[in-house]
């Protein structure tokens, strides 16, 4: 039997679970195997002769290494993972359309299939039928996060909770990066998690959808700084320092039944343009010294902006045209969740470069939140003159599932 056909006659549990737990055993038996005493073979991690051994600040690294490796976060849960975590240092965002003809019960075989799988990898298991299933052990902190376009309501027959973002004076967009019915957002402590992950995922969702895009992205990688460090973006800005933070995320990004929403946006940075700018001009755009962070009325990252301060000209401190002021929210409830990722493709052929920020923000409600926030932006944030978004998506994120469940089952039900 196929595995697309037993996970779709529901067997997953049963068959599922001992297929996978055979295939995991397999992988880590491959990769843990160790060489027999006198066997002439080195065994992983034992000293060899003449090797210089280790330091204490050395084997502190490796340590560190090991657990960043072999972390996990859980997969099953009322809420989905991948959304108030500390962001982990890769991301794959992976668009899908669906054909004419997509029902309920082909959405439903689709998510069962792609749930099992993440359930899997994300616990360092290999998915089944992983042909490289040795590729799985070392998870890395990977989330799968599910996110549904108003198009894959739409082939459900149901009412979407999102729609697509008006059209806003500043944008550029290409249909290359915008728009999208399924969302996979893969984000891993290490590149090829993230790549294997992504392999996997597409094999699978291959006979239900066709891929729409795939934007990659980047943030530190673990233990470059403080695990609380605000994101730098490729433009040199700190990116997040507003977010909400511990009791204001329950108001701001989940909603009652657990679910939230996305905006994706990709947004090309014009450096070359940007590159031209004095750090004054560019601490002015922003409302931020690019140094610390700190508003310009104050001296610490987190210190509130003081937009009725005055400078000895009487202009005030904080430009109303600033990037901070336009994007400034008082209310918690009303605040967004920025999960941004950098980006940096290939150079053009005169060395120009293709870099921007992949923008993804969480909150409860896009109509309420996002989109005030993006209008005053687009309106009047001096910002624009060195960015330019090219890529933008909507997609509702469902609650997460019980044990043996799949995302969506409470959707599509």
């Amino acid at each position: 039997m196929s595995r697309r056909r037993l996970l779709g006659r529901g067997a997953v549990a049963g068959l599922g679970a001992a297929i996978g737990a055979a295939a995991g055993a397999t992988a880590v038996a491959a990769i843990d195997r160790r060489s027999p005493p006198g066997s002439g073979t080195a065994q992983p991690g034992a000293a060899q002769p003449g090797a210089a051994q280790p330091g204490a600040a050395q084997a502190g690294v490796v340590e560190a290494g090991l657990a960043t490796g072999t972390a996990t976060v859980p997969f099953y849960g009322v809420r989905q993972a991948g959304v108030t975590e500390d962001p982990p240092a890769h991301a794959s965002f992976v668009a899908f359309t669906l054909p004419g003809g997509t029902d309920k019960r082909a959405l439903a075989r689709m998510l069962r299939l792609l749930s099992d799988d993440a359930a899997r990898l994300t616990q360092g298991a290999p998915a089944l039928g992983d042909t490289d299933a040795h590729l799985a052990v070392l998870p890395a902190r990977l989330t799968v996060t599910f996110g549904f376009g108003p198009g894959l309501y739409r082939a459900a027959g149901l009412a979407s909770p999102v729609a697509d973002l008006p059209s806003f004076g500043i944008d550029r967009l290409e249909a290359r990066w915008s728009g999208g019915d399924l969302l996979l957002q893969i984000c891993a402590d290490d590149p090829l998690t993230v790549a294997h992950t992504q392999r996997m995922l597409i094999k699978d969702a291959r006979p239900f959808a066709a891929v729409r895009w795939v934007q990659q992205g980047f943030r530190r990688s673990p233990g470059v700084q403080a695990a609380a460090h605000t994101q730098r973006n490729v433009l040199g800005q700190l990116d997040g320092t507003a977010n909400p933070r511990d009791a204001e995320l329950h108001g701001a990004v989940w909603n009652p039944d657990n679910s939230s929403t996305l905006v994706v946006r990709r947004i090309r940075a014009e450096i070359e343009k940007w590159d031209l700018l004095s750090v004054t001009d560019k601490e002015n755009a922003v409302g931020r010294r690019m140094g610390s962070g700190a508003p310009l009325t104050g001296s610490g990252e987190h210190d509130e902006p003081d937009f009725a301060a005055m400078d000895a000209s009487g202009l005030p401190v904080m430009p109303d045209f600033s990037h901070v002021t336009r994007a400034h929210v008082t209310e918690p409830s009303l605040k967004i969740l920025r999960r941004p990722y950098n980006y940096d493709g290939a150079p053009n052929a005169a060395g120009h470069p293709d870099a921007g920020l992949i923008f993804a923000a969480y909150q409860r409600d896009i109509a309420g939140q996002f989109l005030p926030i993006q209008q005053r932006l687009a309106d009047k944030d001096l910002l624009n003159e060195w960015i330019t978004p090219i890529g933008s998506a909507v997609f509702a994120v469902p609650p997460g599932c019980a044990e043996g469940g799949w995302i969506g089952e409470r959707v599509l039900a």
